[in-house]
């Protein structure tokens, strides 16, 4: 939830329109973040007042101190856009969950006004990256023409890299989920070039020579203390305090745990396991993980173990009564009468005779229980043969509930890192299923709020358990219902409602002092990257620090008041930015994302920014730096507003 203490007041001038299509919970927040938090007019085109979270938005519409406007169009088409006001909006957010209705939005709007800042919402990775590179191509020729006005780019914006953003909720939250999930795993991302981990170090622990900066101090005396869960951007809140000045991070590091920024001298990311394996393993592994186990139950065995015991009775009468006949023929001729398949004994002695009628009785009342047994082990076989049961000797994994678009993104992380997973799901032709069989992953596909699911998946015996669906109800039944069986495992669940959310957190905590539960919000994870976005600036990392979260991201310093003049120990301001490195700023040449490159050149490598600068280096003209930020410190330095640097 978008708190009210760094809220634009209601009468600060809004100059710049911006417009959101959508009806979710991203495009809510959306909304919320640019009105409240960045004071900007912003319409949201609806498809409906009532589907989604259209009666949310449509309720901030009606309060009276918010500056949301509204309009209802079933699609985003050309005349939707025009009459929203994307011919004279600053920038335009696609929100939608299909990526079609987004791209074809993105087109229509492009042409309208060639001039105005995309932020696209994609789960395709690839098609996002080729709509990104088309749709740039409009910009880069408008602003090579000869007339070309000096106004199409605001101040402070980066001249190529943010006309267009595709961004993804899912891959946004991702990397918050799977650290939450994997306890002692810290967050990596990658920024200009090189590789970042942000590392937990509990109080008392001494620095490390690969530290770069301390990005947070959590109140209590490591990250998983209780009082740690709620961030605060403002000392005095009674959270974790995020970029804090330097004596406040010196004297926390004997007594509260700290969040300090790494560098990795390799990239450490590890690819998931390769699913070209061959018909030969594929069809190994089938085999080894199919449930024979059904075909042997206490059911099957006391059948079939009946009707072998009749069988050796039968055939030992059978060679005592009739003289000279083979031993093979005695049990021979017993399974053919009970089995009725027909060889009367007419001509044989009265004992054969007698003994051919008991089998043939015999074999009326015991062939229902065979068929029946049979039948019952073939059904249990189909059943369990869907589902790829854990190893019975499987402990400390995480389970996986929800196999969605956000859950296939979490599977994919944590089986990149080799850990151990199962995963649940209800829905056999949901996202995640066809990627959790190609990596081999324990797959159960039950409903996770039914008694047998997380049985199945050994919760009593796991770590973690992350529940990823979309039902904040059913993700808060799971892990109740896991909370029982095991009363030590780490809880993360998606919930949307923050307010509900804060309220579960606080009484599993009183329930389960010392278990670990954590709430995140995929939405709430992900929108201040969308909002950073459309404000245009280039957001090249993202990461969340309990309910708060942290933006990396790159400015020119030249012309901003913030920045130009300041030594880089004068440029911090606590609780909102820190210089984290020093650039050249190349004009013309757009900062490379985390996976960009051109001909096999990382693009950042120009730039060649320095990790480690001299806080004695005083920032001028023709300098870039890349800042890690706050959310309001994000707000402050894309307005450019005149702001005091508060020295470390």
């Amino acid at each position: 939830m978008i708190t009210t203490s760094s809220a634009v007041p209601h009468d600060t001038p809004r100059s710049r329109h911006m417009v959101i299509c959508g009806d979710d919970g991203l495009a809510r927040r959306l909304a919320v973040e640019l009105d409240a938090v960045c004071g900007e007019t912003v319409t949201v085109v609806l498809p409906s007042r009532h589907h989604e979270h259209g009666g949310e938005i449509d309720a901030l519409h009606q309060d009276p101190s918010s500056g949301i406007e509204l309009f209802v169009a079933a699609r985003p088409d050309e005349q939707a856009l025009r009459a929203a006001g994307v011919e004279q909006a600053v920038a335009l957010a696609l929100t939608y969950g299909d990526d079609q209705t987004n791209m074809m939005a993105a087109l229509l709007a492009r042409s309208i006004n060639p001039s105005v800042r995309l932020v696209i919402r994609m789960y395709h990775r690839e098609r996002g990256r080729h709509l990104e590179q088309l749709l740039d191509r409009a910009v880069l020729a408008r602003r090579n023409r000869p007339n070309a006005s000096p106004h199409d780019a605001p101040p402070f914006d980066l001249p190529l890299d943010t006309s267009t953003t595709v961004l993804s909720d899912a891959d946004t939250a991702v990397p918050e989920l799977v650290a939450a999930a994997a306890l002692g795993h810290g967050h990596t991302l990658q920024v200009a070039g090189k590789v970042f981990r942000g590392v937990v170090r509990p109080a008392g622990t001494p620095p490390h020579t690969a530290d770069l900066a301390t990005l947070a101090v959590f109140s209590g005396a490591d990250r998983h203390d209780p009082r740690s869960e709620d961030s605060a951007e403002t000392p005095g809140d009674g959270g974790t305090q995020l970029l804090p000045d330097t004596v406040t991070a010196y004297n926390s590091q004997f007594t509260h745990g700290r969040l300090m920024l790494e560098e990795v001298t390799a990239d450490r990311t590890l690819e998931a396991p390769s699913a070209s394996r061959g018909i030969g393993g594929w069809l190994r592994e089938r085999l080894t993980h199919l449930p024979w186990k059904v075909f042997v139950s206490r059911e099957m065995t006391s059948v079939f173990g009946v009707l072998a015991a009749v069988v050796a009775l039968l055939s030992l009468a059978t060679y005592a009564a009739v003289d000279g006949i083979p031993l093979w023929k005695a049990v021979y001729l017993p399974l053919l009468d009970i089995f009725t398949m027909g060889d009367p004994a007419t001509g044989e002695p009265r004992a054969r005779k007698f003994l051919q009628l008991i089998a043939g009785f015999t074999g009326i009342a015991i062939l229902p229980l065979v068929v029946a047994a049979t039948i019952n082990a073939t059904g249990a076989f189909r059943a369990a043969s869907i589902n790829h049961l854990p190893a019975d000797g499987l402990r400390d994994h995480i389970v996986l509930v929800g196999l969605g678009k956000v859950g296939t993104r979490v599977l994919v992380r944590l089986r990149s890192a080799h850990h151990r997973v199962v995963a649940v799901e209800r829905d056999p032709q949901a996202r995640g299923v066809a990627v959790a069989r190609e990596l081999g992953v324990p797959l159960i596909l039950e409903d996770a709020t039914g008694p047998r699911a997380l049985e199945l998946a050994r919760i009593g015996q796991s770590a973690s358990l992350l529940v990823l669906t979309s039902d904040d109800s059913a993700n808060l039944d799971i892990v109740m219902a896991a909370r029982e069986a095991n009363s030590d495992v780490r809880a993360v669940m998606r919930l949307y409602d923050d307010d509900f959310a804060a309220t579960v957190s606080l009484t599993l905590r009183a329930s389960y002092p010392d278990a670990v539960t954590r709430s995140r919000s995929v939405s709430a994870l992900a929108s201040p990257a969308f909002a950073a976005a459309m404000m245009g600036r280039h957001v090249v990392g993202v990461m969340p620090v309990e309910r708060g979260v942290l933006l990396f991201t790159t400015v020119d310093v030249a012309g901003h008041p913030a920045l130009e003049g300041f030594s880089v120990h004068e440029a911090f301001a606590r609780n909102e930015w820190r210089v984290l490195a020093v650039g050249a700023a190349v004009s013309g040449t757009p900062v490379a994302s985390p996976s960009d490159t051109l001909g096999g050149q990382d693009l950042s490598d120009r730039s060649g920014f320095d990790w480690r600068p001299p806080h004695g280096r005083v920032l001028r003209a023709g300098d870039r730096v890349v800042l890690a930020t706050t959310r309001r410190g994000l707000d402050i330095l894309t307005r450019g507003a005149p702001t005091a640097p508060d020295a470390a």
